[in-house]
């Protein structure tokens, strides 16, 4: 019997090894199936699945009747919707930028800049492309410059044909096709069609402005042109990266939920494009006239995308809200003004504190301005706000880089001066000193910091990791800081981290999750928490903003500040031996800039108008005592820091404007450090990576495939077994 029960297991375990495992592609023309069936030939994994559009292959994938395709921003954005539910898995990269930028081009002698284009004649490359027609007329439309209510009150493309004199849209009709020099095709029929077609029309005077994708215009004529950007200004060609109508993310293939299956994706494709072999997945030279088949012709290598991006995260929120522009999806011309803005809040105290004013916010009509949304970190919250879960939140300058690293911007910021009421004065620069805290005559000074325990405000937060862990890196060149510091407490830190082991959690002997998280549950957590770190032996330094002692000292702060006195606490910083508590502002690691509230591009108007209706009558100085936005009942600075005066609206639209120049080094400085990275920037940063990183990334998968001679798929699920492809033809699966 044991023989035979071993003949019918290994007949077993053969059937199931044999069963071949495919990767079906999907296309959408001929000349794509031509290729395709190409690449089957090269790399049998791969079979063939026909449909007649990208939203059909969309549908096939959800159904399984497909698994991948390449898809251009826009479609990502389809296939990320909860219809689909399809993520981005692997990005193509273009050499120098791993995105596009969409630009606008005008003559150099012409005067008129963005807010002048109503009447102008314009040139795009094409009906429905990214960079010619979606982002141009989407930012037009978010900016209120182009007027258009909506498809219920009349198509976009006559609100477009109204809006400027004359067009070239090639695959237009009517006044879009005036200017065209052909059939108004998205074809070579047209010699004004695509990015260099759109170009011509505006050297030839056919146009005025032409949409095109930045690098269009070659460099012999550069200094004919400028840009047209998006605050009011003109800029040289080369400044594209600052003055753009929209960044355009890399062309990615998408796929279904499964891990497996694309981890199976990204393996085969990327043996095909290290081993070549006389195949170029990345050329469509051979199906000339057609191009950009499969993937776009000017990629150069692919790069697997993080895992867990989904679709809203990978496109970013300033491409979100251009796309949600076109489609009318909430935006402020078609919201009506009773909707409330939903506050993400993180962790149970500050959800608290947001319900209350949920319930203060009703008026008499029992409609309310703000509504809640609760998340486990700051990050969670960015996520929310991106997909529309969330509208608004108030965020330390750190998370603000992050934040805005994710195309988020910035609102209103917190202003901490006596004497300063909202709309007093423009352009606040509003700020703290970020300080060292010791207590008075321990011996420890900024020189001998080493082997110390700390005390941060959490991970990625400004005064409390940012600013002292950038300082430390500058003089020690080192990522490591457990090398430097013994341990400490950093909420937001990975449990196992000796970042972790000072944490005091929430008070509970057993089972506590709330240790090192990087939420008010953690008794030191935040500025409050920090200082408490210090003060109850935690630690030995507390990293904090220069306000924090005093406010919880000398009768001043919660039942476990009572009894502390400011003198017993000193500043340390470089070069200088420690110093009073006071003398902050000649002690200090750096003057840093005060939080900020973020949203979505689309929704800044709508936040910005809530926003100082309800510290009219719920701030520091608000004619409604029931509720104050600037203090914490159970907890400290919950929502907004308790310090806060007034929120002042911020006069620029992105964030490296409002964290300046000397922030914006900092943390360059700082993030050559990627352990140290927040979870979400590194996510967004590996997207987004260098050309060195991705020839790293691709140099390290180089050494993959030379130490493996055949290529071998594991056994990664219970339903699926993959093996090593073979020379054998295989039969297609073509539909």
């Amino acid at each position: 019997m044991k023989p035979l029960l071993l003949v019918t297991l290994l007949g077993c375990l053969a059937s199931v090894f044999a069963a071949p495992v495919t990767v079906k592609w999907c296309v959408i023309s001929d000349a794509e199936l031509r290729k395709c069936l190409d690449l089957s030939a090269h790399s049998p994994i791969f079979t063939c699945v026909k449909r007649d559009s990208a939203l059909q292959c969309i549908i096939a994938i959800k159904a399984g009747e497909a698994d991948a395709i390449t898809l251009s921003g826009t479609d990502i954005y389809t296939a990320g919707m909860k219809n689909y539910e399809l993520e981005p898995i692997i990005a193509e990269d273009y050499t120098s930028d791993t995105c596009h930028y969409a630009v606008a081009v005008v003559k150099k002698t012409s005067t008129f800049k963005i807010r002048d284009l109503r009447g102008k004649k314009s040139c795009h490359t094409g009906l429905g492309d990214v960079e010619g027609w979606n982002i141009p007329i989407g930012t037009l439309v978010s900016m209120d410059i182009l007027e258009w209510a909506g498809v219920e009150n009349e198509p976009l493309v006559e609100a477009v044909g109204k809006f400027f004199l004359s067009s070239c849209v090639p695959g237009a009709t009517g006044n879009l096709c005036h200017l065209c020099k052909g059939d108004c095709s998205k074809s070579d029929r047209d010699l004004y069609y695509g990015d260099a077609g759109a170009l011509r029309c505006l050297e030839e005077d056919a146009g005025e402005v032409a949409f095109v994708k930045h690098g269009t215009v070659p460099d012999s004529i550069k200094a004919n042109y400028e840009l047209l950007c998006k605050d009011n200004t003109r800029a040289p060609i080369d400044n594209y990266k600052s003055c753009h109508l929209g960044r355009v993310p890399a062309h990615a293939v998408v796929s279904r939920k499964d891990p497996e299956l694309s981890e199976l994706i990204w393996t085969s494709l990327n043996a095909v494009q290290v081993q070549h072999k006389g195949f170029n997945i990345f050329s469509s030279a051979p199906y000339a006239p057609a191009n950009n088949l499969l993937f776009t012709d000017s990629t150069v290598r692919l790069v697997q995308v993080p895992s867990d991006t989904d679709s809203f995260l990978y496109l970013g929120a300033e491409f979100m809200s251009i796309i949600r522009s076109l489609k009318k999806e909430q935006t402020p011309s078609t919201v009506s003004t009773s909707n409330p803005i939903t506050w993400c809040a993180v962790g149970h105290a500050e959800t608290s504190k947001c319900d209350m004013w949920t319930v203060n916010s009703v008026d008499e009509n029992d409609q309310n301005d703000i509504a809640c949304q609760t998340a486990n970190t700051v990050e969670e919250c960015v996520k929310m706000i991106m997909s529309k879960e969330a509208d608004a939140m108030a965020m330390d300058g750190g998370q603000v880089y992050t934040a805005g690293k994710c195309g988020l911007v910035p609102v209103m910021a917190e202003q901490y001066d006596e004497g300063i009421v909202p709309h007093s004065i423009k352009n606040i620069a509003s700020s703290y000193y970020a300080v060292a805290v010791v207590k008075k005559n321990s011996g420890v000074t900024w020189e001998n910091l080493r082997g110390k325990r700390s005390c941060h405000t959490g991970m990625g937060r400004t005064a409390g990791w940012n600013i002292p862990m950038g300082q430390i890196h500058k003089e020690t060149r080192d990522c490591d800081f457990t090398k430097f510091f013994s341990s400490g407490c950093a909420p937001g830190a990975d449990p196992t981290s000796p970042f972790c082991t000072q944490c005091a959690g929430s008070g509970k002997t057993v089972g506590d999750e709330a240790k090192c998280k990087a939420s008010a549950e953690e008794k030191y957590y935040g500025y409050a928490g920090a200082f408490r770190c210090l003060v109850e032996d935690a630690g030995d330094v507390a990293f904090i903003k220069h306000t924090i002692v005093p406010e919880n000292s000398d009768g001043n702060g919660p039942d476990w500040a009572r009894g502390l006195r400011s003198a017993d606490y000193e500043l340390i910083c470089p070069g200088k031996g420690p110093v009073p508590i006071t003398d902050f502002a000649s002690c200090n690691l750096a003057r840093v800039p005060a939080h900020a509230v973020m949203a979505r591009p689309e929704s800044r108007s709508k936040v910005l108008r809530i926003l100082q209706d309800q510290q009219a009558k719920f701030g520091s100085n608000g004619s409604d005592p029931k509720f104050r936005m600037f203090q914490s009942v159970d907890g400290k600075n919950l929502l907004f820091k308790d310090s806060t005066k007034c929120l002042q609206e911020v006069q620029v639209d992105n964030y490296e404007s409002f964290l300046g120049s000397e922030y914006m080094n900092a943390m360059r400085s700082l993030r050559e450090c990627s352990g140290n990275t927040p979870g979400l920037l590194c996510q967004i940063n590996e997207i987004n990576r260098t050309k060195q990183g991705l020839t790293e990334h691709l140099n390290r998968e180089n050494r993959k495939t030379k130490e493996t001679p055949k290529l071998i798929y594991k056994l990664l699920s219970q339903k699926h077994t993959w093996v090593a492809p073979t020379n054998k033809p295989s039969v297609l699966n073509i539909k």
